[in-house]
């Protein structure tokens, strides 16, 4: 754990007991307002547009009470205070046909898509020991490796908004290495396929 993250946060699997934990953290504030619900990059990119703030709710809840939960949330204090959106790249379809961050190989490795971090509980660390936690999460079930895909900074810090991707150095230091440079970028730097291996890691008990 990184040593400015509070001893007493917790992370879990989202689950159907937890959807209003998760509505905290990704629920527009304007209750009218057309949130993302962080699918933009698991559903095809003309179901997404279709889709109302409220569908996209309704889709989020779909997923949230299947079989694989899609993202963990973590706690600081028994408070919901932040998100990671991961699963199998192949169930994320957009990012699966994506032209932008296409894919390396064909191995089917799990992907780490979004951090979201409540205000209030940014800047300690919280998004680095989600991104932990995903790569746990990816060996309990199996993944034979985990991507992520995440933004060069150059040394200057980016807002909360423009780095919802993570940071490079923030996958290096959990253990991922570069293995190719893609054509997105966010805020006009460079964003990276970061991929660490999890080949005869052991999955949690």
């Amino acid at each position: 754990m990184p040593a400015d993250v509070a001893a007493d946060v917790r992370i879990h699997p989202v689950t159907a007991q937890r959807w209003d934990d998760l509505r905290v953290l990704l629920a527009p504030r304007d209750e009218g307002g057309d949130a993302c619900w962080c699918l933009a990059w698991r559903l095809p990119s003309g179901e997404f547009g279709r889709l109302p703030g409220p569908g996209r709710e309704d889709r989020l809840h779909e997923l949230v009470a299947g079989t694989v939960p899609p993202g963990l949330i973590a706690y600081v204090d028994g408070e919901p205070a932040g998100w990671c959106n991961v699963g199998p790249r192949a169930a994320m379809h957009r990012l699966a046909r994506s032209t932008t961050i296409r894919p390396v190989d064909d191995l089917p490795v799990w992907s780490v898509v979004c951090f979201v971090v409540r205000t209030g509980y940014r800047r300690r660390g919280l998004a680095e020991e989600l991104l932990h936690e995903a790569v746990a999460f990816a060996a309990a079930h199996g993944a034979p490796a985990v991507e992520g895909y995440p933004v060069e900074t150059g040394g200057a810090r980016l807002s909360t908004s423009l780095a919802y991707v993570g940071t490079t150095g923030m996958f290096e230091r959990a253990g991922f290495t570069r293995l190719a440079a893609t054509d997105a970028t966010s805020a006009g730097r460079p964003r990276w396929v970061m991929r660490r291996d999890l080949t005869g890691t052991a999955p949690r008990a």
